[in-house]
């Protein structure tokens, strides 16, 4: 059931032209501070938040695991209202709501018209927002490439039925995808965080026959089961062994790997068929190691695929049609709700996984 914290704060008044901004100060220093609103430059677009979500990236970032530059507001995954349009950016205007991608690809460079949409203008170049330029968890947002990067969010649809399309559904199911998961398929899901629960929804979407994950928390096995999970293990368990038992002997299809640490890492090699393939879709913050034996040498034909979220309206588009046609339902995984005055106390829960939280929502603005 979801649960909302109502300790709220009163909130002191924003000079005017300014805006509220959480922005990243150091290692483990966070808050709101007063930031310019945007404007818009010819191909941009200023969104006025109305809704935005905290990433398991965004902990990275502010425990100093993933590096950027003090002063960044944080941040990449936002519903909005187009507040203002650059002068090059047409068929949108002042007022829609709009989904915006945490992937910002330009659309036009040689990794975009390839196909990489992620890798915009080189390696992790279309993670943006939150990364390299100021992100969303504030009460507007710079959206660059608008033309490529907005998705009019349709009328009948709430704003939480599709943040979560921004980034962390939109990244399980690609890890699936990238899998190359087939009808009757086996597949092996390690950790049930958000991303983990998004993959083990799209394996059951891509019609996997045996769906079995590995996680920690009880709730979250549970949560696991409700969106498709055919197996539940425990980490202590010998989880190799207990998948080979589950498949016969055989080994999974496809094990996805959604926590980012060697052990799971290697658990999910272990645990292949002979020509399976490992999608890693974890986040890496030290040294990894591939185990020979494990890898079979390197002669075992198995493949090792890795995903960041893609981007661009085209992939918004298409998820959000789950949505309308009630084939997906995300609001479930939002634990917990807060509004942007109270974004420390949501990333002390999201951040500590206590009171069975999966996905916190912040609420910006109506």
């Amino acid at each position: 059931m979801a649960v909302k914290i109502n300790q709220q704060r009163e909130a002191r008044p924003v000079t005017p032209g300014f805006m509220k901004a959480n922005v990243f100060r150091g290692p483990g220093k966070f808050g709101l501070e007063e930031k310019p609103v945007p404007r818009a430059g010819p191909t941009d677009a200023v969104v006025k938040v109305r809704l935005t979500t905290i990433c398991g990236t965004d902990l990275h970032i502010v425990r100093g695991e993933y590096e950027v530059r003090p002063g960044l507001t944080i941040g990449h995954e936002a519903v909005g209202v187009i507040h203002e349009l650059g002068s090059g950016v047409t068929g949108y205007e002042v007022g829609q709501r709009v989904l915006v991608g945490a992937i910002t690809p330009c659309g036009q460079c040689e990794p975009c018209l390839g196909g990489s949409t992620s890798q915009c203008q080189g390696p992790l170049g279309g993670w943006r927002l939150g990364n390299t330029i100021d992100g969303v968890q504030a009460e507007y947002a710079l959206i660059p490439y608008a033309q490529a990067n907005l998705a009019v969010i349709p009328d009948g649809i709430s704003d939480e039925q599709v943040l979560l399309l921004a980034d962390i559904a939109s990244t399980g199911f690609a890890a699936v995808e990238n899998g190359g998961v087939r009808l009757g398929d086996a597949v092996a899901v390690f950790a049930q965080g958000p991303i983990g629960l998004c993959a083990t929804l799209g394996a059951k979407l891509r019609g996997a026959s045996q769906i079995i994950v590995v996680d920690e928390d009880p709730h979250r096995l549970n949560v696991a089961r409700s969106l498709g999970a055919t197996s539940v293990l425990l980490p202590e368990a010998d989880v190799v062994r207990e998948m080979r038992e589950l498949t016969g002997g055989r080994g999974v299809d496809v094990a996805i790997e959604a926590l980012g640490i060697q052990a799971t890492f290697e658990n999910a090699l272990r645990v292949l068929r002979p020509g399976g393939t490992l999608s890693s879709v974890g986040v890496y913050s030290g040294h990894l190691q591939v185990p020979i034996d494990a890898f079979g040498a390197g002669l075992g034909d198995i493949k090792i695929v890795t995903t960041l979220c893609p981007g661009g309206k085209e992939r918004m588009r298409r998820l959000m049609r789950l949505v309308e046609t009630n084939r997906i339902d995300l609001t479930p995984l939002f634990s917990h709700r807060f509004t942007l005055d109270e974004i420390d106390q949501a990333y002390e829960l999201f951040g500590s996984r206590r009171d069975d939280v999966i996905k916190v929502a912040i609420r910006v603005s109506e």
